[in-house]
């Protein structure tokens, strides 16, 4: 019988990663593949988790299927491949280009993050020596373990022509190349569906398509980052983030700062930030997206146009053009070029990464601009526990930030409907597609309150039962 061991993303957001083992047909060990192999981020457990072995031999690991690109999904693959996985990385085709641009990035943050931690234990009589959790060459030999896979087509993972499994990406409108995961599994005559939702996207958001319909599934995984809340309108989103620039660079003469995951929801705020000019709702102002993965992911999506919209189009034509009086756009490359914008103290947008504020450049501009009180911080995407960002939207009056004291003076703002993430309704309403119900159903993806409220919401529909998974929970799915 097939077997599904929930390593990641079960009590908590991040750190995807789902263990399916089945019988291999003519072969005495079973058949084995990972479903995401995410990094985990916020907390002081964090690097602990992602540095834990998994509970089976590397080596015999078959495949990988990635739902997408975002590090909390993807982060681990370069530390996989340099522990000895052999097997190939199933992912869609847009995600595999901007890995390209993200592992490379996360293993430089690595390396990165190691150096500080080494000189600072030095300082304080340690040892000062840590190891990266991987380096960018690493993150550069897993890249060639990608394999492209296109939309609603059927794949057959494994190389042996007798292996049962199944997959079909479908689009989860959540960032470019995002995807549900339906699996089939044959053993022993008879058939098993397996429905992972991945991160799934909000219905009318920026960018990319509407989530993809299921109708069917035996056990299906669901997201439940957003299961206890709903998002805010489109029109009121608008309203927000009109109000938070305007309040900062016309009225208060500062700055506006953006956490913003480099994929996604840094191509969001640009084309918010276009229309909002469109409809003469801003003024002039400098835009800096302060990033180089934020750069060539924006490049990344303005080239495949067959995944956008119209709005998407016309904001690539806005980007480029350099004849206009509205907000000039600048795309920092290089470090020079990011440290002469801390000098800037008024009329800027920074739109820098990571979203959750615990690595990139982001930090360096949130410690020249948090204690401004004319500025402002605007946080449009989700906080996970234990990160720098969840603490400033909690309101700590002082944060530590790359291990200096820094006083929140800024004004921060939360503006949820950008959020790429289907809300309690969106989630409730894809879900309510699956006729008859599957016979097994697991909340992952989500913190306590949001995880418990979206089980309670789907366990009051009739031939439901679903169940919050839990860390290191093996159970049958055959």
């Amino acid at each position: 019988m097939a077997k599904l061991t929930f390593l990641g993303a079960a009590g908590e957001v991040t750190g995807s990663c789902y263990l399916v083992e089945m019988a291999l047909p003519g072969s005495p060990r079973p058949l084995r593949f990972l479903i995401d192999h995410g990094m985990f981020q916020g907390g002081r457990e964090a690097d602990l988790k992602n540095r834990r072995a998994l509970p089976v031999p590397v080596r015999d690991i078959d495949f990988v299927l990635l739902s997408h690109a975002h590090i909390d999904h993807s982060g681990l693959l370069p530390r996989l491949v340099a522990m000895g996985f052999r097997g190939p990385i199933y992912a869609t085709r847009a995600t595999c280009e901007l890995l390209e641009v993200m592992l490379p990035d996360s293993g430089y943050l690595q390396e990165k993050d190691a150096e500080r931690e080494a000189r600072r234990s030095y300082r304080s009589r340690g040892k000062g020596r840590f190891e990266p959790l991987y380096t960018v060459q690493q993150a550069k030999d897993s890249l060639r373990k990608l394999r492209p896979v296109e939309y609603e087509r059927e794949l057959h993972p494994h190389p042996h022509p007798d292996v049962p499994v199944r997959c079909v990406f479908r689009d989860a409108g959540h960032i470019l190349g995002s995807a549900i995961l339906d699996i089939t599994l044959s053993e022993g005559g008879r058939q098993t569906r397996l429905v992972f939702s991945g991160d799934l996207g909000q219905p009318g958001h920026p960018i990319v398509r509407d989530p993809a319909i299921v109708s069917g599934a035996d056990v299906l995984l669901v997201e439940s980052t957003y299961g206890n809340r709903d998002h805010k309108t489109l029109a009121q989103t608008l309203d927000e983030f009109a109000f938070a620039l305007n309040d900062a660079l016309a009225s208060r003469q500062g700055n506006v700062v953006i956490p913003a995951f480099a994929v996604g929801r840094t191509q969001d705020i640009l084309q918010i930030i276009h229309r909002l000019w469109q409809e003469g709702r801003l003024g002039a102002m400098d835009v800096y997206v302060d990033s180089p993965m934020a750069t060539a992911a924006t490049r990344v999506t303005f080239k495949h146009p067959e995944l956008q919209n119209q709005e998407t189009r016309q904001l690539a034509a806005w980007v480029a053009s350099t004849q206009h009086s509205g907000p000039r756009v600048h795309f920092t490359e290089d470090v020079e070029d990011s440290m002469r914008i801390n000098a800037i103290r008024s009329g800027a947008v920074i739109i820098s990464a990571s979203g959750m504020c615990d690595g990139g450049r982001i930090r360096h501009h949130l410690q020249y601009n948090l204690p401004r009180p004319e500025c402002a911080i605007v946080f449009a995407g989700f906080q996970a526990a234990g990160t720098l960002g969840r603490r400033i939207v909690d309101g700590a009056r002082l944060v530590r930030v790359l291990g200096v004291p820094v006083p929140v003076r800024a004004k921060v703002f939360t503006i949820g409907g950008l959020s790429a993430h289907a809300d309690r309704s969106a989630l409730l309403a894809w879900t309510g597609h699956f006729n008859p119900p599957p016979p097994a159903c697991y909340v992952v993806h989500g913190e306590a309150m949001a995880a418990l409220a979206l089980r309670d919401a789907l366990g009051a529909r009739p031939g439901w039962n679903p169940v919050v998974a839990q860390a290191g929970q093996r159970v049958d799915i055959g």
